[in-house]
């Protein structure tokens, strides 16, 4: 994991889903299994690429089960696939489990609900560039906002069975407790500042949580749990730290600053509306900025991404 990483055996692949189950009011973990070429692909999936998920065939709730706020629009054909970044991929002999996390915001996540074990469903990837390691880094920092947490659960992993020379710690962070995208008992993590996600947890990594109103860990942003924790840390150790980011992108804007400011690398994920996946559509645009000079230039997510430098990219204020 020394550099960018970009699927060169990408393709359309079938997936059989594993289990499907709620982790939280809107959260929930979906497992699958592929096989095969599909098999192959998906386990040279790097931390934050991301596959194109159809969910065209997939099954309306009943009229019960749909929120009120998704009412009026749940029953909107779903024509165009989803992006996912995969929280965990585990090869298991021939075959290749991957886990997507994800939250009910549409018809299309709605849909996803309906999920259940041995459907069937249509997957494109391995999409875009994910997370690189700069040589002679020793520290890693993973910072989440929301469901910004799936490419770093998986990084996590990554990061101590590729690099155990590294120290990985995580902040995630969240309006409230309700809002932290983790499986867990919303009251396991109460008020705890030290709180060790299980997600980071299982790989030896520990975490801090942070929520806006309070109600769990750090009172306030994810950022200022951040930057908090590098103004106590040893600034001679700037040189040997990365910074991860996952998140919404006024979060994103931020910890870039907070990186330049530190003069510490900084890698960031960034979202966008990806309607393709593969560059044909021209709908996911990055302003970034052209090295040595004042000009700058429009990447593609999906393609040039969704990993950035943080140096790179002009974030709209």
């Amino acid at each position: 994991m020394s550099q960018k990483h970009s699927s060169s055996n990408k393709g359309v692949f079938d997936a059989v889903v594993s289990w499907n189950r709620r982790i939280g009011p809107e959260f929930y973990r979906l497992a699958l299994e592929f096989s095969g070429a599909g098999a192959e692909a998906i386990a040279a999936f790097r931390p934050g690429q991301f596959v194109q998920i159809d969910l065209s065939t997939a099954a309306l709730p009943p009229a019960e089960a749909i929120p009120q706020h998704l009412a009026d629009g749940a029953r909107r054909e779903i024509l165009l696939r989803r992006p996912f970044s995969f929280a965990d991929v585990d090869v298991r002999g021939d075959k290749t489990h991957a886990e997507v996390l994800y939250c009910v915001v549409g018809p299309a996540t709605l849909r996803m609900t309906t999920l259940s074990p041995g459907d069937a469903i249509s997957v494109i990837g391995p999409l875009g560039n994910g997370f690189s390691v700069p040589a002679g880094k020793k520290v890693a920092l993973l910072a989440a906002g929301g469901m910004g947490a799936p490419p770093l659960q998986y990084l996590a992993k990554v990061l101590t069975a590729e690099h155990p020379d590294v120290d990985v710690l995580a902040f995630a962070g969240a309006k409230t407790a309700e809002n932290l995208p983790f499986e867990r008992p919303l009251d396991a993590i109460s008020q705890q500042l030290g709180f060790s996600l299980p997600e980071f947890a299982r790989h030896g990594v520990k975490s801090q949580v942070a929520t806006d109103d309070g109600s769990a860990g750090f009172h306030g942003l994810v950022t200022d749990c951040l930057a908090g924790w590098l103004g106590v840390g040893p600034g001679s150790a700037r040189d040997s730290t990365v910074i991860y980011a996952c998140g919404p992108e006024a979060m994103l804007a931020r910890i870039a600053q907070i990186a330049k400011q530190s003069r510490i690398a900084c890698q960031v994920s960034l979202e966008r509306r990806m309607a393709c996946g593969f560059g044909v559509c021209q709908s996911c645009a990055v302003e970034c900025k052209v090295p040595d000079t004042n000009e700058t230039a429009q990447k593609l997510c999906c393609q040039d991404g969704p990993v950035f430098d943080s140096r790179e990219v002009l974030f709209k204020r």
